[in-house]
């Protein structure tokens, strides 16, 4: 059983799986585990996992337009180095700092591969969900895409000058401000993890729809066009995953309220559709295709 049918019999299961955060009386709660063989690849600098792995936690209260308040981590390594314990903690604390929450702490154990554990806590009274997208709104994605794709080429060539792009490219903000401001107007939101294609097939399960992509309108990250060929920019950012972004369905009436709230581009790049039409990008159907979790 892969990870997305271990998810799906899980959520068959808890009444609160099935969307990026748990929310029980208005508080938001998620949950993250990242390891150094799958998540961090050689060259990632203990600060950028700090900060990476706390982000994206808090990603996933963003996507739920909520507010973040905190956030702990679980850190397990073969030995602790000082120096590598504190850089992790300093990177955690100023990715929380970026979003106004507080990181508080957590848990140390011994294990044999550098790995993660992180929870985020947020507040929100009216959480948005992956269920209301309806035919007829606008599908749009916040900032651009591509950014930890061209990281991993960068961690590729291992140099001093690459390794330092490739940390600064993986310190993705989380767009919480973003998701608070989108989610008077959000009819569907989640965050862009496993990248813009299987986000959209997840989107469209839970309020069966379909989707109708323009791959002109899809916002491409600069590090990615200037590493990758032209033949494949589109696919690594549809496809590769890890950028956190928000992918948010909004009726076309609220984009310009919007578009003038938050502080970040929020790119429309198609339309919502009836379920018949399917998922598709340039009138081809977009394969279900995305970042998995796994050794």
């Amino acid at each position: 059983m892969d990870e997305r049918a271990a998810l799906a019999l899980l959520a068959r299961e808890l009444e609160f799986a099935g969307d990026d955060a748990a929310i029980i009386d208005g508080l938001v709660i998620t949950t993250d585990m990242l390891h150094d063989r799958t998540d961090f690849p050689d060259g990632t600098t203990r600060y950028t996992a700090g900060w990476r792995a706390v982000g994206a936690s808090l990603s996933d209260v963003a996507a739920m337009g909520a507010e973040a308040t905190a956030a702990v981590a679980a850190y397990a390594a073969p030995e602790f180095d000082p120096e590598e314990l504190l850089g992790f903690v300093r990177g955690a604390r100023d990715v929380c700092d970026r979003v106004d929450a507080k990181y508080v702490g957590g848990d140390l154990d011994g294990h044999d591969e550098f790995t993660v554990t992180t929870t985020a806590i947020g507040h929100i009274d009216d959480p948005v969900s992956r269920s209301g997208a309806r035919a007829g709104d606008l599908v749009c994605v916040t900032g651009t895409l591509g950014r930890s794709a061209a990281a991993l080429e960068f961690f590729e060539r291992g140099d001093d000058a690459a390794l330092e792009r490739a940390n600064e490219l993986f310190r993705f903000e989380p767009r919480v401000a973003a998701g608070r401001a989108l989610a008077p107007h959000a009819t569907a939101m989640m965050d862009s993890s496993d990248g813009l294609a299987r986000s959209l097939h997840q989107l469209a399960e839970a309020s069966d729809c379909g989707f109708a992509i323009e791959s002109d309108s899809v916002p491409i990250a600069d590090a990615l066009l200037e590493v990758a060929a032209d033949d494949d920019v589109l696919e690594r950012a549809t496809t590769f995953g890890e950028d956190f972004e928000l992918v948010v369905t909004l009726p076309e009436s609220a984009l310009e309220a919007v578009q003038s709230a938050i502080d970040i581009d929020c790119s429309v790049i198609g339309q919502v559709t009836d379920p018949g039409h399917g998922i598709t990008l340039d009138g081809e159907p977009l394969a279900d295709r995305g970042f998995t979790h796994g050794g």
